[in-house]
């Protein structure tokens, strides 16, 4: 009983030794061009086709026929050619051959990407958006536009090994792309057939190693990771993965082995997916045969799997071959696969096939070394087929991948191939990469290093060009950049050609190149055939030279500057339909709800001209259930307007002006929070916090989308938006506009922001009525959630404005005080300030009145105004300069602060000191608020957060003591302590003490108080008691005790804090954030 192999080269020769060690005898199968192959020499038998090249191992007829002729009873197709091939397993069947691998049905399956990718799907296994049929190039092209920005891999529907398959990062490229992928793919798989899927950047690449006899019994042989490539072609592949946690593991291996077994898997398959930045994983294709990296899962398992193959095509089931999941061993240590092919490295670390003949094949060996070759001394390496000259494996069962890279190493360096250049030198670079340690790289890993592999692998293979013939006078000829096959040629003998123009479509190393025409001309002759393999530098064309209409020249007609391409006129046009003006019924609508429209509102924030819109082109993902055509017009940017500009540019430099605009725009599915959306958000805040760009987010909106049914995944719980947005607190100001409705997610990312501003219909709500009545806690209209009534005096809103015009122009207001000092100041005079503290000290005043006489004229910006009353917290300025402001309001609890007050106060000075606003406070306060009462509003923590503030700050802070200052309260008030502050002053007003004057005496003169029976005598006395007491704390004698700084002229107070600013440095320069966070609350 024989084995006829329907492949070549090494896996060839790989599946007569596994056949051998059965006692089964092998027939092997050689092209007339490929007698002298080394796998002809390790069969049983071998026998000629007819034909040569590729198609001559393409052709099932003769390969059937030797077959019968041979009496073999199994055809073994290996890998590539035929060994995905439907209807080559139909053809054994039907000649009672048995074809060793899955059935026909399977094959058909798996072997479709895109049958492939619906059963993942059935199954709950995720993939990739694509397209979910073989496309046109118009569906390709709708596809794209549905994912603007976005780029896609062009994939063949059949096939596998990289070949018909393209990045297309941009609507212009993908004809062409396309058209290459289709010839490729019909070249190699006789099916041109092609689909679209999104591109994961950067992407790991695992694949699942399972087993099958036919019954629905399958098993898993665990993981390999084949991250490692160039131009979708593997290079080096581990197994198992050394970064891959069991967490993750377990629902990879558990997907590939559902897929197995709902197709009654016979034989080996080869589940392969795609694991993004967010360590999800996505189904991409199944490989229904045996992978050229079988070896190193054979290595760490110790499981033949090619008899493995050759058994179960005898009959055998799992439990025989001892291949239940239960008796499949855990991988022992790691195995590590180089491919060696005879290549030509590039300059730009692209390759070329190498051909020529073998002078030195000495491969490495030694424990835990295995090479699977066809080369030999001698070897003529044909361009007619795969590069692959060898598979060098080492496999080290104990010391980590840090043994298994050592033995690698070592054998690299023994390999010794001669006469033929090979990927040795690159492989050795990689290597010798740090990141290999625990396999930290990525698919495109080759190319982003591509500089530094070349110089490590000792530059670009040496080029050398033989003496090329004298050609005729007047004819210049086009020759091959590199060995490969003509596939077509795009002219004819007699063709008046363009420069640039197409003339000849070369394959080599699995991809289509087109070589152009240099000059115009006229095509004289073609050199060769279609078909024909072609070395370096063969000539394929001869050109006589001519002036050609349309080639470049002096003639070319003059460049219009202002010609609007097609594919510019497209682009035009689609930003158009995002534009108020193209969607006059969503504008009259929300103009008739007394609002503005997202764009007319960061028209108003943003610098004339200055802003530039990310993700314009975005639209909902739910192409699936509606046209594009209603995305474009009804979803523009998803329902977020996201961007750069400047805000206040005439007043600062253009770098402190910069500002990240998030706008929520209500008009698209009512401001809610989609797949885009989110793409685009975490898209600009990555930017924002790299950059440190200020941010304002206009925040109105429904929280998350549920109709974006075309986005993979179940409860999108793992967006990354929210931890991006409260990562950046500290770092950049960050401001919260709302207008009408913002519930659930948008309200989340609008409470992480600094400053919450929001217009008088407002109402904000961690749940809308929708997600309350879902959760059974009644019903209720949409004002009744948080509104204004409620959100501003609990604090949660900052500053309550009338309409978002206000809103606007707050925020503007509010992003100057980080923007540096303004020159365009005015201010009260001064020796008013003398006259605001009543000389009765039992008269209360107004501290907005002290504030709005101390700083500039309009330069006072109130934080929270309802909350905390007892404390006012501002941002104002002084002679221009930014500052932050707290103050005592005497008319509130006579200026005793209470827990909430305190609250505010040191959330207040967070914010000042994570930007580096110097601090002014106005003391006058007897002291923190006591009592029964108040300890139930857990006053003692909640006051020591001024304490533990302050404390942590760096910014200079400023006490002015404008009437009381007693006890802890005024130390409070003081950054701790009248020592803290960079200078403590009095008004003359002043007064001090350990605690309020007249509880003091009452405490103090309780018993001399007590014996004094007459009720007027002994009022008489406390007066003159507290009297001498306000003696004894006087702002004058404090100041003569050195317990503060001075007592000043009320109208020197802007002279000395102006004085004090300019005594401190400059804070410095900044890379990261000062402080952690700013507390929310």
């Amino acid at each position: 009983m024989r084995v006829l192999i329907a492949n070549r080269g090494e896996i060839a020769i790989r599946i007569a030794r596994a056949a051998d060690d059965l006692g089964l005898e092998t027939v092997a199968v050689f092209a007339q061009d490929d007698a002298g192959a080394l796998h002809t020499r390790r069969a049983s038998l071998a026998r000629a086709l007819p034909g040569s090249g590729v198609a001559a191992y393409l052709d099932i007829g003769a390969l059937i026929a030797i077959a019968r002729d041979t009496q073999c009873r199994w055809v073994h197709p290996g890998y590539g050619f035929l060994a995905e091939n439907p209807r080559f397993a139909q053809a054994c069947e039907a000649a009672d051959l048995v074809f060793v691998g899955p059935d026909p049905h399977s094959l058909g399956l798996f072997g479709d990407k895109l049958r492939a990718r619906a059963l993942a799907k059935s199954l709950g296994v995720p993939v990739l958006p694509g397209t979910t049929e073989a496309t046109t190039l118009a569906g390709a092209q709708a596809f794209m536009a549905a994912h603007p920005g976005a780029p896609v891999m062009v994939k063949a529907v059949a096939g596998g090994g990289g070949r018909g398959m393209r990045i297309v990062r941009s609507a212009d490229a993908l004809p062409a792309a396309f058209a290459r992928c289709a010839a490729e793919a019909q070249a190699a798989f006789g099916d041109g057939s092609l689909y679209l899927e999104a591109l994961i950047e950067q992407a790991r690449h695992l694949e699942v190693q399972v087993i099958g006899d036919g019954s629905g019994a399958v098993s898993h042989l665990w993981e390999r990771d084949c991250s490692l490539q160039r131009s979708h072609q593997k290079l080096i592949e581990v197994a198992p993965s050394p970064w891959l946690p069991a967490s993750l593991r377990d629902p990879l291996l558990h997907a590939a082995c559902a897929m197995a077994a709902s197709a009654k898997l016979r034989g080996l398959t080869t589940f392969e997916f795609l694991f993004d930045a967010r360590d999800r994983f996505f189904f991409i294709e199944a490989n229904p045969r045996l992978q050229v990296e079988h070896t190193i899962t054979e290595a760490v398992t110790g499981v033949d799997l090619v008899q493995a193959q050759l058994r179960i095509a005898q009959g055998a089931t799992l439990s025989q071959l001892g291949l239940t999941q239960a008796q499949v061993p855990p991988p022992q240590g790691f195995a590590i696969q180089l491919r060696v092919n005879a290549e030509q490295l590039q300059p730009d670390g692209s390759a070329r096939p190498a051909v020529g003949t073998l002078s030195a094949y000495e491969p490495p060996a030694g424990p835990g070394v295995r090479v699977d070759g066809c080369g030999f001394a001698g070897a003529v390496i044909s361009p007619a087929y795969d590069s692959l000259l060898a598979k060098l494996v080492v496999h080290a069962p104990a010391g980590g991948m840090d043994a298994a890279l050592r033995r690698a190493r070592r054998a690299a360096a023994e390999f010794i191939v001669q006469g033929v250049a090979t990927s040795l030198p690159l492989l050795a670079s990689l290597l010798a990469r740090p990141e290999m340690a625990g396999f930290q790289v990525h698919t495109r890993f080759i190319e982003a290093h591509a500089g530094e592999l070349i110089a490590a692998s000792g530059g670009p293979s040496p080029d050398i060009t033989p003496v090329l013939p004298v050609l005729e006078d007047g004819l210049t000829a086009l020759r091959a950049p590199l060995h490969g096959t003509v596939v077509s040629f795009e002219a004819v003998p007699g063709q008046t050609v363009a420069a640039g123009a197409p003339l000849v479509i070369l394959e080599a190393m699995k991809m289509q190149h087109v070589l152009e025409a240099a000059s115009g001309g006229i095509v004289r002759e073609l050199r060769a055939a279609v078909g024909q393999t072609v070395a370096q530098d063969d000539l394929l064309v001869l050109l006589e030279a001519a002036e050609v209409a349309g080639a470049q020249g002096d003639g070319q007609a003059a460049l219009d500057l202002d010609r609007i391409r097609p594919d510019l006129a497209e682009a035009i046009a689609r930003h158009a339909m995002g534009l108020d003006e193209a969607r006059p019924a969503a504008v009259a609508r929300r103009h008739a709800s007394g609002a503005r429209t997202a764009r007319e509102n960061i028209a108003d924030l943003v610098d004339e001209g200055s802003f530039v819109e990310y993700g314009a082109l975005a639209i909902a993902a739910q192409w699936s259930r509606r046209t594009l055509d209603d995305l474009h017009r009804n979803t523009p940017a998803d329902g977020i307007i996201t961007g750069l500009g400047t805000v206040n540019a005439a007043h600062c430099d253009t770098e402190r002006a910069r500002c990240l605009v998030l706008c929520y725009d209500y008009t698209v599915l009512a401001g809610t929070q989609g797949a885009h959306n989110h793409k685009k958000t975490d898209r600009v805040l990555l930017l924002a916090e790299q950059w440190r760009v200020p941010v304002v987010l206009f925040a109105e909106g429904g929280g998350g989308r549920p109709g974006d049914v075309d986005w993979p995944g179940v409860a999108w719980l793992d967006v990354t938006t929210f931890h991006h947005f409260a990562r950046m607190s500290g770092l950049v100001p960050r401001v919260g506009v709302v207008n009408g409705y913002c519930f659930a997610g948008n309200a989340a990312i609008l409470g992480c922001c600094d400053v919450i501003i929001a217009t008088a219909s407002s109402c904000i709500g961690m749940g809308g009525p929708a997600m309350i009545e879902g959760g059974g806690l009644g019903k209720y209209r949409p004002q009744e959630v948080g509104p204004m009534s409620v959100q501003v005096p609990n604090g949660v809103v900052d500053i309550a404005v009338r309409d978002e015009a206000e809103a606007v122009a707050v925020t503007r207001q509010y992003l100057s005080y980080f923007q540096g000092p303004r020159s365009d100041w005015s201010a009260q005079d001064p020796r008013k300030l003398r006259h605001l503290i009543p000389e009765n000290r039992l008269r209360v005043y107004d501290i907005r009145e002290v504030i709005d006489t101390l700083c500039d004229d309009g330069s006072v910006l109130e934080l929270r105004r309802a909350y905390g009353v007892g404390i006012v917290t501002a941002l104002v300025r002084i002679e221009g300069e930014p500052f932050a402001l707290i103050a005592n309001d005497p008319r509130q609890l006579g200026g005793a602060i209470d827990a909430v007050a305190a609250e505010k106060a040191g959330r207040f000075l967070q914010l000042a000191d994570a930007f580096d606003l110097p601090v002014i406070s106005l003391c006058d306060t007897p002291g923190f608020m006591v009592g029964p009462q108040a300890e139930e509003a857990a006053t003692v923590r909640r006051v020591s957060r001024m304490f533990v503030t302050a404390a942590s700050m760096t910014v200079p802070v400023f006490t002015v003591v404008l009437r009381k200052g007693y006890g802890l309260g005024a130390q409070a008030m003081a950054a701790g302590g009248f020592a803290a502050p960079f200078f403590t002053i009095a008004w003359p007003s002043g007064e001090f003490g350990a605690m309020g004057i007249e509880g003091s005496v009452r405490l103090g003169f309780r018993k001399e108080m007590e014996a004094i029976d007459d009720p007027a005598e002994r009022e008489a006395y406390f007066q003159s008691m507290v009297a001498q007491a306000y003696e004894r704390g006087k702002a004058l004698n404090m100041a003569a005790h050195l317990e503060i700084d001075d007592v000043i002229d009320p109208a020197q107070t802007r002279h000395w804090i102006l004085r004090g600013l300019r005594s401190v440095p400059k804070p410095p320069r900044r890379e990261g954030r000062k402080r952690n966070f700013i507390d929310t609350w």
